[in-house]
């Protein structure tokens, strides 16, 4: 029985062996003339075909020795035919295929194939490329995508900003990185976006509903970091950037490595900012009426430092590919002492004796994420699966100042957020035909925020959602596109019962006097649902795309929108939760032309929004301790808006752009009827030059001139308590050119850039500052130089 069993097992072990040597695989990248991936490219030969990833590689497996004809197509490119031999050994090639439409030669910023997509989604999407964030990068991500008509921002001093969809933002905005949502405390006015903005290659901004496929807060819109491109096989890479600014002496550098041999790969960063206080146009603040004194024009204890890292490791399979990234942000930012109260005036620190010190009041904040993504190919199955950990730790330093009841705390730190959140998507991706694209899909997501320090705002709580999804992606005809889909959500916010540390003094209604510990927050439990979705059709041609889409999206009340009862220093007032608050319900309806020709591109997206029950924190006449107390309530809101640009070649290295951006905002009920509601925009547009000159300039390769002119109306539409806001202009000017350093294979790129040219006075109504009187950024030059290797 052994010898038989042996001689079995040779003899199979023979004909593997024989097998293995006989078969080989082809493998290489598909490429547009550009050299950008195609994803989706058919490779067939004989009775053996399969289609390229979203990083334009491909594997092809079951030749044996000889020559073949492999045939490579593409709905958007021309069809390519390559002659491979076997002779012993598996090969690799990369083709590049040539578009099939020469008028679509102007668009450069993404593949034909992606570009294809986006056109025939009927969701306003814009794709923005890692191009565009090195030509156009400001102190933070959400600063340097504020250029794209529809997407602004509010920012906390130099280096911190969060994002504004159409004038909504806070949680009302989803923030997207590999796959999974961003999660921190964002939430508060003062709380900026802890990512890295280098290193990152496309990003894919959602303008309108988009709770179909991102679940609670993606009711304005989603700001999607996708995952970079996978490296090339057998390739090692990086860059150095160096950056320098005048106006709050920042240095930063940021350095990138990446590395794939056969199937492995790595990508590792290490980023690090230091900078002191920006200056403003200004000698003087006047807050409250109080005047505040600014020392050479500095914004005091506005100095900061970050220092990020992160580090991916994947595995590219036949069938499959995963990759795991790591990150770590870590920052430390003053805020402008005058903005945390009035207690500067008593203050004893010498806020001008140094400009990069960073005294009270101060944050420092660290966010930790690990993120996993992995895709399946089945036939005619895409698996996706998303798998998610981040841990969120803030805190809040402030001097020690006794308030009412209040002893004088023993230290500085007022508030601490540690935050841990798990997450889990999977979509399966199935064509059953050419016509169809279904997709299934399941988001879930656990939250756990502890507190600390000795000023209580917001409970500690558990929050879980899960929501599941499908839609149906129909080519009707070549043109014309349908989308639709439905989506039901469930979550539960379970908060902590909170007791003040001190005791307070409460008048009893027999005329005596009682010594409490108040409370704060309730042992609450709160159970939310909601259905969702999303209907809309394009019509694609040659030139031009017309687009309509009509969505209902939701938002589950947050934390402290529910259970707050504390003094918010910050904003110098007392905030109130509502635990019967209900999840916020958004019906929206999005249009879009795009019209594209060799020398004239045009685009209109007009939009009208309306919410059931827009939550939002309402000042009332009531008085905690001398400060306002606001109560979060509801109330029926009107919007509509829409964005408008314009691009022409006047000149064959000239180019002109114009965009326009417009958002009204009306209450229709609650106790702010007929008002607008919080930071809505002004009307604002930009018209930009850019000039490409056709030869060198000394030792600058390919040099480019720029400048945009930013437009601002005056924003009188407000809610009070705002304060209107004038209108500006201001210019901005920036020269980008590649030269060669030394021996290198690749050009370097120098960036210089001029903002706010004219050292312009003004206010952005949309920044957190602007509500204590402080103007934006004065006059400020920066130099970047990017060494790639």
């Amino acid at each position: 029985m052994l010898i038989k069993t042996l001689a079995t097992w040779a003899c199979v072990s023979l004909c593997m062996l024989t097998f293995s040597q006989t078969n080989y695989t082809l493998k290489g990248y598909v490429l547009n003339t550009n050299n950008v991936p195609v994803s989706g490219a058919l490779l067939a030969s004989k009775q053996l075909s399969t289609t390229s990833l979203s990083d334009g590689s491909f594997i092809l497996s079951g030749f044996k020795n000889g020559s073949y004809e492999v045939t490579i197509t593409h709905k958007n490119y021309k069809e390519q035919h390559v002659n491979v031999r076997f002779n012993g050994a598996s090969t690799s090639i990369t083709v590049a295929l040539d578009a099939a439409n020469t008028e679509l030669e102007t668009v450069t910023l993404y593949s034909k194939s992606e570009e294809r997509e986006a056109h025939e989604s009927p969701i306003s999407t814009v794709k923005v490329s890692e191009d565009f964030m090195n030509l156009n990068r400001e102190n933070s991500l959400m600063q340097t995508l504020s250029k794209i008509p529809g997407v602004s921002t509010i920012n906390i001093g130099s280096g911190q900003s969060k994002p504004l969809i159409r004038g909504l933002g806070f949680n009302r905005v989803s923030v997207v990185q590999n796959g999974v949502k961003h999660e921190a405390q964002q939430w508060g006015n003062d709380h900026g976006l802890e990512i890295d903005q280098y290193g990152i290659e496309q990003i894919r901004i959602i303008k309108g509903a988009a709770s179909l496929l991102y679940g609670s807060d993606a009711i304005a819109g989603v700001i999607d970091i996708e995952a970079p491109k996978i490296p090339m096989e057998n390739t090692l890479s990086g860059a150095v950037n160096l950056l320098a600014e005048n106006n709050n002496d920042l240095f930063g550098i940021s350095a990138g490595l990446q590395e794939r041999k056969a199937n492995w790969y790595y990508r590792t960063r290490l980023t690090y900012r230091d900078y002191g206080d920006y200056k403003v146009p200004t000698d003087r603040i006047s807050y409250e009426s109080y005047i505040f004194e600014l020392h050479e024009n500095h914004l005091r204890n506005t100095a900061g430092r970050e220092a990020n890292a992160a580090f991916s490791l994947g595995y590219v399979g036949t069938n499959f590919k995963t990759e795991t990234f790591f990150s770590n942000v870590n920052a430390k930012n003053g805020f402008f002492a005058n903005a945390h109260g009035l207690e500067v005036r008593t203050s004893t620190i010498d806020y001008d004796s140094n400009d990069r010190d960073i005294d009270l009041p101060y944050h420092k904040v660290n966010h930790f994420k690990i993120v996993n993504n992995t895709t399946v190919y089945q036939g005619a199955h895409t698996l996706n699966f998303e798998l998610g950990f981040q841990n969120n730790h803030r805190e809040e330093h402030s001097e020690p100042v006794p308030h009412g009841y209040m002893p004088k705390p023993d230290d500085s730190q007022e508030r601490v957020f540690y935050k841990n959140t798990w997450s889990f998507n999977a979509r399966d991706a199935f064509k059953p035909n050419e016509k169809h694209q279904l997709v299934f899909g399941l988001n879930t997501e656990y939250q756990n925020n502890n507190i600390g320090g000795w000023g209580f705002l917001i409970p500690e709580y558990n929050r879980f959602t899960i929501g599941a999804f499908a839609f149906d992606h129909f080519d009707i005809s070549e043109k014309l596109h349908f989308q639709g889909g439905l989506r039901y959500d469930f979550g539960v916010v379970k908060t902590k019962s909170h007791f003040d540390k001190f005791q307070s003094t409460v008048n009893n209604a027999d005329g005596s006097t009682s010594y409490i510990y108040l409370q704060r927050a309730l042992n609450k439990t709160l159970n939310f649902n909601s259905l969702s979705g999303s209907v809309g059709l394009s019509y694609v041609t040659p030139k031009t795309t017309y687009k309509i889409n009509l969505g209902k999206s939701f938002r589950i009340p947050l934390a402290n929108e529910l259970a707050s009862d504390g003094v918010n220093y910050h904003m110098y007032r007392f905030e109130r939760g509502n635990l019967d608050l209900d999840p916020e319900k958004s019906y929206q309806l999005d249009m879009d032309v795009d019209f594209v020709s060799k020398k004239f591109d045009f685009g209109v997206s007009p939009f009208i929004n309306w919410f059931e029950n827009f939550i939002y924190l309402n000042p009332t006449s009531n008085y905690y301790e001398t400060l306002q107390i606001y109560e979060y309530t509801q109330s029926k809101v009107f919007r509509l808006g829409g964005e408008l640009r314009l691009g022409y070649h006047l000149l064959k290295h000239l180019r002109l752009d114009g965009s326009l951006e417009y958002v009204y905002s009306r209450q229709t009920t609650g106790p702010k009827k007929h008002f607008t509601i919080p930071f809505s925009p002004p009307l604002s547009g930009i018209i930009s030059a850019n000039y490409q000159f056709n030869k060198n300039l000394f030792f600058f390769k390919n040099p480019q001139f720029s400048a945009n002119f930013r437009l601002t109306a005056n924003q009188d539409d407000i809610v009070p308590p705002e304060e209107k806001t004038e209108g500006y202009n201001v210019l901005n000017l920036s020269f980008n050119s590649g030269f060669k350093l030394l021996n290198a294979k690749k050009l370097a790129q120098f960036r210089f850039k001029l903002n706010n040219v004219f050292n312009t006075q003004y206010f952005n109504h949309t920044s957190f500052y602007r509500l204590i009187d402080v103007p934006e950024a004065g006059r400020n030059l920066s130099v970047s130089l990017t060494i790639p290797f």
